[in-house]
């Protein structure tokens, strides 16, 4: 159970589902209360199968280019770091990769499930690092398990968020959503500061032995 609430929060940190409210509803706000469920669903759907695919692919795709996990730490680090700093800022849109550009290509789709909800809104480099570098660390086929039924719980909420995006978008106002996107904005950091932290420590550590 440990293990299991730790990857959700991990994973629901850097995901952050409610900082992409302000988006989903900006984005189906002429769209019947059965599209907007129908978009939900399916944007879950795609964030589970990306986050499953980064979760065991990725370390082939590592091994492939010849980059090490600590490599990859850092480098998910910063990116981790800066999603965290995007949403103390307030910089949804360019923090999670949706400009104007890609709303307005958006707007005219009839299916935005895919692009850009599911990525890079929701499963972008963030989650994908972090995820190819949990794989190292949860090798057992029970700590697998136990990782898929978090990134299963992940896309429940995401489902859950934004069918009820247009509701919560008036319960909590534009303020609430932004109080609470910076507190977890500041998890997301700390997030992302562990992981250089340790895989710097791992290094130096390795090259002292």
């Amino acid at each position: 159970m440990e293990l299991f609430i730790y990857i959700f929060a991990a994973l629901f940190s850097v995901i952050n589902p409610l900082g992409a409210i302000p988006i989903f509803v900006g984005l189906t706000q002429e769209d019947s209360k059965a599209e907007r469920s129908r978009i939900s669903f399916w944007t879950a759907i795609n964030v589970f199968i990306i986050l499953i695919i980064s979760f065991f692919v990725g370390q082939y795709v590592l091994a492939f280019f010849g980059i090490s996990i600590d490599a990859l730490r850092i480098a998910g680090g910063f990116i981790i770091v800066n999603s965290g700093f995007a949403l103390l800022n307030r910089k949804f849109n360019k923090g999670r990769g949706v400009n104007k550009e890609v709303e307005s290509d958006a707007q005219k789709r009839n299916d935005i499930a895919l692009t850009p909800l599911a990525i890079p809104m929701l499963a972008g480099p963030g989650s994908i690092s972090l995820l190819i570098a949990m794989y190292q660390d949860y090798q057992l086929i029970e700590q697998q398990v136990i990782a898929c039924c978090a990134m299963g719980a992940v896309a429940l909420v995401i489902f859950l968020g934004m069918r009820s995006a247009h509701y919560l978008s008036g319960l909590l106002g534009a303020s609430g959503i932004v109080a609470i996107s910076r507190i977890i904005g500041f998890i997301v950091i700390a997030i992302g500061v562990q992981y250089i932290s340790s895989s710097i420590v791992n290094i130096v550590e390795s090259i002292q032995f």
